[in-house]
């Protein structure tokens, strides 16, 4: 894999507008379409399951739109953003803290995502020396870059006191969109996220919250079902064809001829899925 020196011309046009713009950017992989919309995606690195839960949702929701995600390469929520982003489809750009070395990429143990990222057409940017190993400052100055291409930067849980509020706070200053999922009032990793709601911020409670909030028309329930149910494992399939009308859930699991814990935990999943909901003791499509 070769690390390779952009040519000015080539350098993204929205890094060219942010106050301090890089004067160098080294390359590994292949640089995304400029029409694509990019958001980053930032967070704890001390995740809890909430926060993984949901960068995982938001991110594999994104499924098929064209998006490129960008983070950082810490372990946590950038890292969680980066593998499901993958697997889903969608392009992924990085920022390290470092240069792009081997010997020099920081954290030693996302080495291996390297080769993934770029067999899945993205890349990793920075602007320091190949050979440049991380310090304490040069990651508040990648977070810069993060933001300046960004449209929007969605963050996903974050402390009181966290590097992620300086990418919160260089989003305003460059007139980029923040996007925050609120989370509970009683969890640490919620009180940096939680303020910045408070401060003005968009709260975001689903991905129809991030894919308005990057410019695109919210789908129509029915094309959303079409596409859900297009998306379905047979096994749902089958649960929804037996859906032509509400049925009590024991008569649907009786009619569903499996173990009844086995149908009890497809119906839970289909309900988180948004393809069925449950209403006075009947079960019916969504």
């Amino acid at each position: 894999m070769q690390i390779r020196k952009l040519l000015n011309k080539e350098f993204p046009k929205a890094l060219l507008e942010i106050p301090q713009p890089p004067k160098d950017l080294w390359i590994l992989g292949k640089l995304p379409p400029e029409d694509l919309i990019y958001l980053c995606v930032v967070g704890s690195r001390k995740f809890t399951s909430y926060g993984k839960e949901v960068c995982e949702k938001i991110v594999a929701g994104l499924k098929g739109y064209p998006i490129v995600v960008v983070s950082g390469f810490a372990m946590g929520i950038d890292t969680i953003a980066h593998k499901k982003a993958m697997q889903v489809g969608l392009k992924t750009m990085v920022f390290p803290g470092s240069g792009l070395s081997d010997e020099a990429m920081y954290p030693k143990t996302n080495v291996r995502m390297i080769k993934e990222i770029i067999e899945n057409g993205g890349c990793l940017i920075s602007e320091f020396e190949p050979d440049f190993k991380a310090t304490q400052w040069s990651f508040p100055m990648r977070n810069r870059l993060m933001a300046g291409i960004s449209k929007a930067v969605l963050i996903i849980e974050a402390e009181e006191k966290s590097g992620t509020l300086i990418t919160a706070r260089l989003t305003t200053e460059y007139n980029r969109d923040l996007l925050v999922v609120p989370g509970s009032i009683f969890s640490p990793n919620s009180k940096g996220t939680n303020k910045l709601i408070h401060q003005g911020a968009t709260p975001i409670t689903c991905v129809e919250d991030v894919l308005e909030a990057l410019g695109f028309e919210k789908e129509k329930d029915e094309d959303k079902q079409a596409k859900l149910f297009e998306d379905s494992l047979p096994e749902e399939k089958m649960v929804l064809k037996l859906l032509r009308e509400p049925i009590p859930r024991d008569d649907l699991i009786r009619e569903m001829k499996m173990p009844i814990s086995s149908a009890n935990s497809l119906l839970s999943v289909m309900e988180i899925k948004g393809l069925i909901k449950e209403e006075m003791g009947e079960v019916r499509r969504f």
